[in-house]
């Protein structure tokens, strides 16, 4: 399959559904990011899009799309809209992670309404959580017990954003390791990623 996972900055992917792509990397599926800024508003935009193609490696990543939206002002537009299904007639994915719309970042809830319009004949299209995201009840978990440690080591690969927490001595793979938890609980694994489906199908086998 052709899995295809779309963030609004460098590390939104990772802390969202790293373990879940390098799940499907490992089992021969080709993955690509779509990244539409390069998280200038958090540190330099070179630095974090090299950080960004790091994270990628480590989790085996076939190819990284940069989109050129600055930084906290992603619209809502025909523009974005064209953009992302742009994407999509290159990589013809089977399966779409983006972010979930209810979120405090704006970026974030504008890229999640973008790609539920560019996404509307995509049969299978997922939101995942970050930091920021309220309101968030996952229907469908996928057990990262085996891939928590890709998804740490990639999220660390964004080294100048480790610490940007706003919480004092509490890192973003703390934060990660301890939703991975929690989702494991709602999921009755040891380590889950959660996600709402906009739009599942199932394979009857």
């Amino acid at each position: 399959m052709n899995v295809l996972a779309l963030g609004s900055h460098p590390d939104d992917i990772e802390f969202g559904c790293g373990g879940a792509l390098f799940l499907y990397a490992k089992k021969g599926h080709q993955v690509f990011l779509h990244i539409l800024t390069k998280g200038e508003s958090g540190g330099n935009g070179a630095i974090r899009k090299e950080e960004q193609l790091n994270a990628a490696k480590i989790l085996h990543i076939k190819e990284v799309f940069f989109g050129d939206y600055v930084d906290t002002q992603i619209p809502v537009d025909k523009a974005l809209i064209s953009e992302i299904e742009s994407i999509l007639h290159k990589v013809k994915p089977d399966i779409i992670f983006v972010n979930y719309p209810d979120d405090t970042h704006q970026d974030h809830r504008n890229l999640a309404m973008a790609t539920i319009s560019a996404t509307r004949y995509i049969r299978n299209v997922l939101f995942y959580e970050g930091p920021t995201t309220q309101n968030f009840t996952p229907n469908v978990f996928v057990d990262i017990g085996e891939e928590l440690n890709a998804k740490l080591d990639a999220l660390n690969a964004h080294a100048t954003q480790a610490l940007k927490t706003n919480i004092e001595g509490v890192s973003i793979t703390d934060i990660a390791k301890a939703a991975a938890t929690f989702r494991g609980i709602q999921g009755r694994v040891t380590y889950a990623e959660g996600f709402v489906s906009e739009r599942l199908f199932i394979t009857i086998w």
